[in-house]
């Protein structure tokens, strides 16, 4: 395994008086078409891993494997992916729909309508100081829908990354690489937080983001979009 710390990381944390090591692992970049199946026998082999270890993939690789990263040149914004990605709040750490081209992207991803309704109750809740309502109407489609950046490893930092597909599916299929009872996760984690878009077995959501709340394998251009949760005793 060619483990890794990336700057600033604890590899431990405890949760819930639980220790937890968290084990960062450096790949090769996946690029479209690369087999994750592959990927893991290569960077995870099974005398490394002990039971009930819980394997987290990063949500970019998966998407990036099965083609769904798009240069910037080849996504032609609509004028009404002009206009909504003004009013989308911009955070340091990761365009999201903020520019035209990721925003036509959430229009064809989640549909016109779910993205227009989303804007609206969003402005909305805006002058009451709520927020987080486009996301919670537009769905996870929208949310994991990131741009160009300087923190994503060439050629990926002049793309534009979807979410993946059927996480759930991609999850049981890497698992079955495993001879041990191994968990495996797709995860969409950054220094602002996170979601898990697919498992391959029932899991403690809320428990597992806290374990992975501060981002343990960094952003992307540490090239470590794998990782190992291990309970430590």
């Amino acid at each position: 395994m060619n483990i890794t710390t990336n700057d600033n990381k604890n590899l431990e944390t405890i949760v819930d008086n639980q220790k937890y090591l968290r084990v960062p692992i450096k790949t090769h970049v996946v690029m479209p078409g690369d087999n994750l199946i592959e990927l893991f026998k290569q960077y995870l082999p099974n005398e490394d891993l002990e039971e009930n270890d819980i394997v987290f993939i990063s949500e970019k690789i998966v998407a990036i494997s099965q083609g769904r990263a798009l240069h910037i040149k080849d996504v032609h914004p609509r004028p009404l992916a002009t206009f909504l990605s003004k009013y989308v709040t911009k955070s340091p750490h990761g365009i999201g729909i903020g520019m035209p081209e990721t925003m036509e992207m959430a229009l064809r991803e989640c549909g016109t309508f779910k993205i227009l309704l989303a804007s609206a109750v969003a402005a909305v809740s805006k002058l009451i100081g709520r927020k987080g309502d486009f996301y919670r109407i537009a769905g996870d489609k929208a949310r994991v829908i990131d741009g160009p950046a300087s923190s994503n490893i060439p050629p990926f930092d002049q793309y534009v990354i979807l979410g993946p597909n059927n996480p759930d599916q991609v999850s049981k299929e890497l698992k079955s690489v495993f001879n041990k009872n191994i968990t495996v996760v797709v995860a969409d984690i950054n220094d602002l937080g996170g979601n898990i878009l697919g498992s391959s077995d029932p899991i403690n959501i809320k428990q597992l983001l806290q374990i992975l709340k501060d981002n343990p394998l960094g952003q992307g251009h540490y090239g470590t979009p794998l990782g190992i949760i291990r309970k430590v005793a």
